[in-house]
């Protein structure tokens, strides 16, 4: 792979974009027997980019800089397992209730699935629980239509795991932007056909035909992102600066995500590679060739988030979200007010 160099007006484009955002990306294209680039000043905002890492039609570019916050926070998935958190069934459908009984912060990401309850739903916003936080309402979208009741042996009173999160950027959008719960339903059926064409059998669950969570479960499904995850899972392991990537399917860039520190981002990982993987097999067209994304077109991802009017809006007395929406993509930043109004995550998402 070659190193790519920035002519002045794309220099010039991007130092608009890190004064806007923070974000300044350099890029720099690696070969995985080369040294991860040197850690950069977080404060003059100087990031670098690898890779591409390619696997089938999923190529990865990681965003390499400096640790924003220090201190341990807890996601979701490993508190739910660790029992520290509870995320209560209300018998409302947009609206769960969250408990924090330990003495981390957890964070969960907008995106989460969460399991059991009366229908499995996904957690629709950024969120931080404190510790011994008592019953706090957060937003959620259901991804199991028709369910109203207790599955198998699982307790409906309470969600049991978030081991995946949700896997294609149209249910994202849709929970998101468009905030609607029946764009939600429609793209969860729309994943759970294309992952029937593309694995070769109907991946529905007997047990309930409408849940993601379900068919993401279904055993050709996990079969089949394995090889994706067995493939570009160690790229991370190789720096300690490594705080977020961006992935494109297709040879198209398709989202985002940084966070605050190296150790939040490894710990979430290996879900949020599932999911890029799970959503590379529902757009996997064995037909066609594909231009591969290049660094060139990370930085003109990067570029379009600056556009588009600014939204804040108080989450929490603790969490702030701010948005940035325009005709090409959206962008969403989660502040914590208890880190000095720190960024947690950064999440860019291609319409």
């Amino acid at each position: 792979m070659k190193k790519f160099s920035f002519f002045p007006t794309v220099v010039v484009a991007l130092l608009a974009f890190g004064i806007a955002t923070g974000l300044f990306i350099h890029a720099q294209v690696r070969t995985n027997n080369q040294k991860a680039p040197s850690k950069p000043s977080f404060d003059g905002g100087a990031y670098t980019l690898s890779g591409p890492f390619t696997h089938k039609n999923l190529s990865i570019f990681l965003i390499h800089g400096a640790n924003q916050i220090e201190g341990n926070i807890l996601t979701l998935q490993e508190a739910l397992e660790q029992k520290k958190v509870i995320v209560y069934e209300t018998k409302d459908v947009n609206e769960l209730a969250i408990e924090n009984v330990s003495n981390d912060d957890v964070y969960v990401q907008g995106g989460d699935i969460v399991k059991g309850g009366d229908q499995d739903r996904m957690l629709s916003m950024d969120f931080i629980v404190p510790p011994q936080s008592g019953r706090m309402p957060i937003a959620a979208f259901c991804v199991e239509h028709g369910r109203w009741s207790k599955r198998g042996t699982e307790r409906n009173e309470v969600f049991s795991s978030s081991a995946e999160m949700v896997s294609t950027k149209k249910i994202k959008l849709a929970a998101k932007s468009a905030k609607s719960q029946g764009a939600v339903w429609e793209n969860v059926k729309l994943a759970q056909d294309k992952l029937s064409e593309n694995v070769g059998t109907r991946v529905n669950s007997t047990v309930s035909e409408s849940s993601l969570q379900l068919a993401v479960e279904n055993p050709k499904v996990q079969a089949t992102a394995e090889s994706y995850v067995n493939a570009l899972s160690g790229i991370v392991s190789e720096s300690d600066d490594v705080i977020g990537y961006v992935f494109a399917i297709n040879g198209q860039v398709n989202s985002a995500d940084v966070y605050a520190s190296n150790g939040l981002f490894k710990k979430l990982w290996p879900k949020l590679l599932k999911a890029n993987a799970i959503e590379a097999i529902a757009e996997l067209q064995r037909d066609k060739q594909f231009e591969p994304a290049t660094a060139e077109n990370v930085k003109s991802f990067f570029a379009e988030a600056e556009d588009g009017p600014r939204d804040e809006k108080d989450i929490t007395n603790r969490v702030k979200l701010v948005t940035r929406e325009n005709a090409k993509q959206v962008f969403y930043e989660t502040r914590d007010r208890k880190q000095k109004d720190a960024w947690i995550h950064r999440n860019y998402i291609k319409k």
